[in-house]
């Protein structure tokens, strides 16, 4: 049966959301392999797959191409693949020298945005990068747009989902999809209220 571009974003999230939680444990258990992995991953933090050869074999990317859902639809196996890569490369680049998990379910794009500003008030700066983030018209230019943002977050502490990032990111990609994520990003930056024991700004 070919899938339809919506029931592959939970394959997506699924399978990058896994792979990042096991690379994450590995990393901050100091295990060479995840190490090693980690500093490969971060070569490709805000490309894409394409432009990476160097990094085939290494993303985990044959757990998402083999599902069947994916098997007779090129088109939606490569926005799967963009995805995918995109979330994961841009975690390798969040947990470099962290020494606490940065991939954390349940922390969408806008809502790690806003913690990047103090509470009750809207940082201009910030607000601008994430509106640009809003306008991106490519995958390459979301990519390279999200790397400033993580680099942001890694810099302040702050996590984000990463398995949610990658299902957004593939959303993305297809018809009208990108208005869907806005809308996401921009609900979960207005709703977003800081808990008093966050230890962000």
């Amino acid at each position: 049966m070919t899938a339809t571009p919506h029931a592959v974003r939970p394959l997506v999230e699924n399978t990058a959301g896994r792979f990042i939680t096991e690379l994450q444990g590995g990393y901050l258990a100091d295990k060479p392999a995840a190490v090693g992995t980690l500093a490969q991953l971060r070569r490709g933090a805000g490309k894409l797959p394409a432009q990476t050869p160097e990094l085939w074999g290494v993303t985990g990317t044959d757990l998402l191409l083999r599902a069947d859902r994916l098997a007779d639809n090129d088109t939606l196996a490569e926005r799967a693949e963009t995805g995918y890569f995109v979330a994961i490369t841009l975690y390798a680049a969040h947990q470099q020298s962290q020494s606490t998990p940065v991939h954390k379910r349940g922390v969408d794009l806008g809502e790690a945005v806003r913690r990047l500003m103090p509470p009750g008030d809207i940082e201009e700066t910030i607000r601008r990068r994430f509106v640009r983030l809003g306008t991106a018209g490519t995958a390459a230019i979301l990519a390279y747009r999200l790397r400033e943002i993580v680099s942001l977050l890694r810099t302040e502490g702050v996590p984000l989902d990463y398995g949610r990032l990658a299902g957004q990111l593939y959303l993305a990609q297809t018809p009208d999809g990108m208005s869907r994520v806005r809308r996401e990003w921009g609900r979960s930056f207005h709703t977003h209220k800081a808990d008093p024991d966050e230890d962000t700004p």
